[in-house]
């Protein structure tokens, strides 16, 4: 269960920084440890939110850096489906003044991922040979980032989709391959679903191939067992962004938003916005997210 409450505000100590949210946004990842499936990482009650942008309204002792006024992503921890925040000041990333707050509240999650995911299919199979990458839920914010980037890099994207009109949707904006739920030959997957579905691709990857699932849409995992089977033709990974996020240098991360910002710029990494939200009306942006005739993703104006 999400709700609102109302919490004093806390004036930011040494190192950190008050922050007022401008925009957050409603990611799959945010709402999946409500369900406390992540117990392990995740202790409820807490305050969603993973991705969004924000004002410096604050400055703890020994920030420096930093300014009032200055927007920055915070990013590090959850948080940020709330009007005020105070993060450490090491956890902050300074947005360019020529993107939008929309923009910038959608800069983090799904570019980063998609980075990511490209680094690990050419550390799989080094130079690009026209390998052939399915990307299931193609469609997607993230799915259209990977099939533009899987091709800038060599790789011959496979669009996986899992209706015709979505299908038809797609190929307006895509001019390549596109399948119905399965394509025969796969050398690898870039895998947000799960489940069945990514069980039966799993089954289709090519012998040497590789099978990199980074969300589960469905709700389910792959079947161990089929993964054991085929573990000695078929390496089996999975990416969380928050691993790398956590274990990066500094300069990695500015490095990666700088990529980021860039190809948000191109046109190239943005997202289409269904709707933005005050933080009041929590439970219809919410409602929203389930709909299936959604035609973009949701933003919080806290």
């Amino acid at each position: 269960m999400i709700d609102l409450e109302e919490a004093d505000p806390v004036a930011p100590g040494p190192g950190a920084v008050e922050i007022r949210i401008r925009r957050a946004a409603i990611n799959p990842s945010d709402l999946i440890p409500v369900t406390g499936a992540y117990r392990s990482r995740t202790t409820l009650p807490f305050v969603p939110g993973f991705e969004g942008v924000g004002e410096i309204m604050g400055l703890g002792a020994g920030v420096t850096g930093l300014s009032i006024g200055q927007r920055v992503l915070p990013i590090g921890a959850s948080g940020l489906w709330q009007q005020r925040l105070v993060r450490p000041a090491a956890w902050c990333f300074a947005v360019p003044d020529d993107l939008s707050d929309d923009q910038a509240a959608m800069a983090y999650v799904n570019p980063l991922t998609a980075f990511r995911l490209i680094d690990a299919v050419q550390a799989r199979f080094g130079t690009a040979g026209n390998q052939r990458v399915g990307v299931t839920a193609a469609a997607s914010a993230i799915g259209r980032m990977l099939l533009v980037l899987l091709a800038e890099a060599g790789f011959h994207p496979v669009a996986l989709v899992r209706s015709a009109a979505t299908a038809e949707r797609l190929a307006e904006t895509f001019a390549g391959e596109i399948a119905l739920a399965a394509a025969p030959d796969l050398d690898a997957v870039l895998d947000a679903v799960g489940g069945e579905a990514g069980n039966g691709l799993f089954r289709q990857i090519r012998a040497g191939g590789a099978f990199i699932q980074y969300g589960a849409l469905s709700g389910a995992q792959l079947d161990p067992a089929l993964v054991a089977d085929r573990r000695e033709a078929v390496t089996f990974s999975f990416l969380w962004l928050r691993n790398w996020v956590h274990a990066a240098p500094r300069a990695d991360i500015e490095t990666a938003f700088a990529r980021s910002f860039a190809g948000i710029r191109a046109g190239v990494l943005g997202s289409a916005i269904d709707g933005v939200y005050p933080l009041s009306q929590l439970a219809a942006a919410l409602d929203r997210q389930d709909d299936p005739a959604r035609t973009g993703k949701l933003l919080l104006a806290p």
